[in-house]
């Protein structure tokens, strides 16, 4: 069998050796078996030749004059890791054995030695010099194409030590100190979110994938308008064939552009909003004034039309509320006069005030009263909350349905569910229900007005309060929203 199989390949071999013969012989034999041999009679010669070229494979004596075979490997394991060293000696100790294989040595040949045993141990060392050296082109790959990468690339191990990054990287985060290969996390941020994201990975179980993200703080600065960075990780766990967690992969984009642009259509839609909502309720109070005969006696058609008008002109008072609603939601003002509510009062009214609307279509709105603890809310807020989930209820459930209101309960928290007999929500739907300006449509709902920002808003509000809100649906059976508040 040949030594080589790639007859193309022709690895660079140093044999450092005092003996001559021994020398001579490892030349002749590897120079027939297609190898680039070279020859140093002595430790320093060795290191001399080491230094000004590469070398595939190192075959070096363990005992000889002035630098020994230790020293040599220890030298080679520093300047040229993808070499493979081979150790050719006549006193092989199981202690020299053990110390020559923490410097590097990758194999031994003892002496005296037969061809054959030569061309094996070469034949091992040549295999693993073609492995090292497409590790190496593969590492090189890698680190191009991470390098030129528009995000930051941070990669740890599961110590949390980094073991690859690129410039953007440095740039993202402002970091100007020394070289991070093999540096704890530490060396590079103190970012509570960036570093909590990764603790979380790292935390994961055996086989188990997720994506955490988090908008961290920069310490560098943008360029946009307002001078300042806005930064997006997420991190992803990498895994052995078992599943098990070796580290951590984190990208992190620079969003600046993204959050200016959204900074720029909420103070668009905030001025809209106001623009349009002064002249739509001078419109309705004009309305109103001819609905009510102010202006001389309306015959039953010019009642009607006006009515019509008076309902869309409505809406868009609606919609212009809700816009502002998101424009607060984004400056974070939603929740700005938190004290202690009773949710119970508050249902009742609200029950109260849209009975009428649920009659209109002959549907049964009820409400189980129950004795709730006390909550800290925004009573604006709650209103807003159960009111539009209360009056999506009958909107969205047939004539002749019911709505149910009912409050318990649970643990630490207060539960309010609002349940309806009305069309339901599809599986595919679901997901999306609560996302702005997303409407589920079917051929039932598809005329029912609406923005699609109700549902977002509740969210919102209901978040903002540390609670959480959910839906259970089923189409053509009805719809379950869930609603959970802390006590105080």
């Amino acid at each position: 069998m040949a030594l080589i199989e790639d007859q193309t390949y022709q690895p660079k071999i140093l044999v450092i050796d005092d003996e001559k013969r021994i020398r001579d012989g490892c030349f002749k034999i590897l120079i027939k078996e297609n190898c680039l041999v070279e020859m140093a009679e002595s430790g320093e010669m060795g290191l001399k030749m080491l230094a000004e070229k590469h070398y595939d494979i190192i075959l070096t004596d363990l005992m000889m004059p002035g630098i020994g075979g230790m020293e040599v490997l220890a030298k080679v394991r520093e300047q040229h890791p993808d070499s493979v060293s081979i150790v050719i000696t006549g006193f092989a100790t199981l202690e020299h054995s053990i110390e020559a294989m923490k410097k590097g040595a990758f194999d031994f040949i003892p002496k005296p030695f037969t061809p054959d045993q030569l061309r094996v141990v070469v034949s091992k060392a040549v295999k693993m010099t073609r492995t090292l050296q497409d590790i190496a082109t593969e590492r090189t790959r890698l680190k191009t194409i991470v390098n030129y990468l528009a995000g930051g690339v941070l990669v740890t191990d599961r110590s949390k030590n980094i073991i690859l990054y690129n410039p953007t990287l440095l740039r993202m985060l402002g970091y100007e100190g020394d070289a991070l290969d093999d540096q704890p996390l530490s060396a590079l941020t103190a970012d509570e979110k960036l570093t909590g994201i990764i603790d979380g990975i790292l935390e994961l179980n055996i086989g188990e994938f997720k994506v955490l993200s988090a908008e961290i703080e920069p310490h560098g600065k943008g360029e946009g308008p307002s001078n300042q960075l806005y930064l997006r990780a997420q991190a992803v766990p990498f895994q052995n064939r078992s599943g098990e967690i070796l580290g951590s992969v984190t990208i992190i984009d620079d969003i600046t552009h993204l959050k200016e642009l959204d900074e720029m259509k909420s103070a668009f839609v905030s001025m809209v909003s106001h623009e349009i909502r002064s002249p739509l309720s001078t419109v309705l109070s004009q309305i109103k004034i001819l609905m009510d005969g102010l202006a001389g006696e309306l015959s039953a058609k010019q009642a009607d039309i006006l009515g019509k008008i008076s309902r869309k002109v409505q809406g868009l008072v609606e919609l212009s509320n809700e816009l502002l609603d998101i424009s607060r939601i984004e400056a974070g003002l939603i929740v700005q006069d938190k004290k202690q509510v009773q949710l119970m009062d508050i249902l009742e009214s609200l029950v109260e005030f849209i009975q009428p609307r649920a009659k209109e279509k002959n549907i049964a709105l009820s409400l189980k009263k129950a004795d709730l603890p006390l909550i800290n809310a925004d009573m604006k807020s709650m209103e807003e909350v159960f009111s539009n989930l209360i009056t999506n209820a009958i909107i969205y459930t047939p004539e002749g349905g019911k709505v149910d209101v009912r409050g318990k309960v649970k643990g630490d928290f207060v539960g309010i569910s609002i349940s309806d007999t009305g069309y339901g929500i599809a599986p595919d739907e679901l997901p999306r229900i609560f996302e702005r300006f997303y409407r589920a449509k079917t051929e039932k709902t598809r005329n029912i007005v609406g923005t699609g920002l109700g549902l977002p808003i509740v969210k919102s509000i209901v978040e903002a309060h540390n609670g959480t809100v959910r839906v259970e649906s089923k189409e053509g059976v009805g719809s379950t929203f869930y609603v959970r508040l802390p006590i105080s």
